[in-house]
């Protein structure tokens, strides 16, 4: 599911997008909550592609900020 690459982001509209990010947040909570609880998590690489996939968003959105500011 976190598998996110740059086209298929740039293919969502701005409230899907939205919605995506929320549930990413969402879900690099819970896999902190977890390892802070002591239970390992199933791959452990799981936080690292979240936060990229957020900062892909992230980044996505200020490009098109910027195009339109122009």
């Amino acid at each position: 599911m976190v598998k996110l690459g740059a086209t298929e982001i740039r293919e969502l509209t701005p409230a899907e997008r939205e919605k995506k990010l929320k549930e990413l947040y969402t879900e690099m909570s819970s896999i902190r909550v977890e390892s802070a609880t002591g239970g390992g998590t199933d791959n452990p690489y799981k936080i690292r592609n979240v936060r990229r996939a957020i900062a892909r968003i992230l980044t996505i959105q200020r490009e098109e900020e910027l195009e339109a500011s122009k």
